[in-house]
C-alpha cells in the first residue's frame, strides 16, 4: 500500500512538470514563429518611397549589441557574474568566434549572390539549407534519423519551395521579356553561391548547437561570449564599409526598432532551441513562419493569398507529424 500511495502522489507531479514545461516550449516556439514571420512585414513598413531608409548593417550591430546587454544582465541576476572575475581560458572562449564569423559571411553572401541571380530565384533556391542542415546535423551531431524524419524534412523543404513558388509575380512572359527582359535568372555562378549559402547557414546552426551542448556552463555565460564576438565582427564590418551614405542610426523609427527588439529576443530564444532542444526545431520554425508571413502580408500589406497557400500549409503539416510522432 505504501508503494502504491508514493507512486501515486508522484505520478501527478511528474505529469504535471511535464504539461508546464510542454506549455512552456509552446509559448516559446509560437513567440518565435511570430517574429520571424513578421520580420518582413516590418521592414516593408519601413520603407520610404520603396526603399529602406536605415543601414541594415547598423541594424544587426543594434541587434547584436541589445543581445550581449541582455546576457550579461540576465548572468548578473542569476548569480553567475563570478565567472566574469578573471579572464576565462581562451581555448574556451574561441569556439563562439566561429558562429560569429560565419554569420558574417553568410550576411554578405546575401548581398553579392543578388548580381548573380534575380531576388525570387534566391527565395527558392535558399530552402536548400533545409537539407544542408539536416545531412549536418546527422553527420556532425551523429544524429540518426528515421526514414519517417528524412521524408518529413523532404516535405519540409518542398513546402519552402512551394511557398517561394506561389509568391512569385511571373506576369506575362512575352510582355515582360519585351519590356524588362527576363525577370528570372541565374548564373552559375550565382548558383555556386547559393550553395555556399546554404551550407554556411546548416553549419553555423550545428555547430553552434554543438558548442553550446558541449560546454557545461551557464547559458547566459555562453550567449555572453557568442554575442560579444558578434558585435566585434559586424561592428568592424559596419564601420569599414565606405558604400553607406548613411549615419549610423540615421532612418530609425519606433517600426525599427520593433524590428531590433524581436530580433534580439529571437536570437536569444533560439539558443535555448539550440541548448536544450534540436537545431531541427529551428527549420520548422523558419517554416511555419513562412506562413505567418504571408497572413501578416495579406492583413497588413494587402496582398493576396491564392488556394495554392494550403498546400504548403498541408505539408508543413504533414512533416511535423512524420518527424515527431
Amino acid at each position: 500500500m505504501i508503494v502504491i500511495q508514493n507512486v501515486g502522489t508522484s505520478s501527478p507531479v511528474k505529469y504535471k512538470r511535464k504539461c508546464v514545461k510542454r506549455l512552456q516550449w509552446g509559448v516559446l516556439l509560437v513567440l518565435m514563429v511570430l517574429i520571424y514571420g513578421s520580420h518582413a512585414p516590418l521592414i516593408t513598413l519601413t520603407k520610404v518611397n520603396g526603399q529602406v531608409p536605415f543601414d541594415p548593417s547598423s541594424c544587426v550591430v543594434m541587434i547584436e549589441l541589445i543581445k550581449l546587454l541582455i546576457s550579461l544582465a540576465t548572468l548578473v541576476l542569476t548569480g553567475g557574474i563570478s565567472a566574469l572575475h578573471a579572464p576565462p581560458p581562451l581555448v574556451l572562449v574561441a569556439p563562439y568566434a566561429v558562429p560569429a564569423i560565419l554569420y558574417a559571411l553568410n550576411n554578405n553572401l546575401v548581398v553579392v549572390m543578388q548580381d548573380y541571380m534575380d531576388p525570387s530565384s534566391y527565395q527558392v533556391l535558399s530552402n536548400l539549407k533545409i537539407a544542408s542542415t539536416a545531412l549536418l546535423y546527422s553527420f556532425c551531431l551523429g544524429k540518426r534519423l528515421r526514414r519517417g524524419q528524412w521524408l518529413a524534412l523532404g516535405l519540409l523543404m518542398g513546402a519552402g519551395v512551394c511557398h517561394s513558388y506561389s509568391s512569385l509575380d511571373l506576369g506575362d512572359p512575352d510582355r515582360d521579356e519585351v519590356e524588362q527582359g527576363p525577370r528570372l535568372h541565374i548564373t552559375a555562378w550565382g548558383l555556386f553561391l547559393v550553395l555556399v549559402y546554404c551550407f554556411v547557414s546548416g553549419l553555423a546552426a550545428v555547430y553552434t548547437e554543438r558548442v553550446l551542448k558541449s560546454q557545461k556552463l551557464p547559458l547566459s555565460l555562453q550567449n555572453l561570449y557568442l554575442y560579444m564576438f558578434g558585435v566585434a565582427i559586424n561592428g568592424l564590418s559596419s564601420f569599414s564599409a565606405v558604400t553607406s551614405e548613411k549615419t549610423f542610426l540615421e532612418g530609425y523609427s519606433g517600426v525599427v526598432w520593433a524590428i531590433i527588439a524581436g530580433q534580439a529576443a529571437n536570437g536569444l530564444l533560439m539558443s535555448v532551441v539550440l541548448k536544450h532542444g534540436s537545431g531541427i526545431t529551428r527549420l520548422f520554425v523558419i517554416s511555419c513562419s513562412m506562413l505567418v508571413n504571408a497572413l501578416l502580408s495579406w492583413a497588413i500589406l494587402g496582398l493576396q493569398l491564392t488556394p495554392f497557400f494550403l498546400l504548403p500549409v498541408s505539408m508543413i503539416g504533414l512533416a511535423a507529424y512524420l518527424y515527431y510522432r
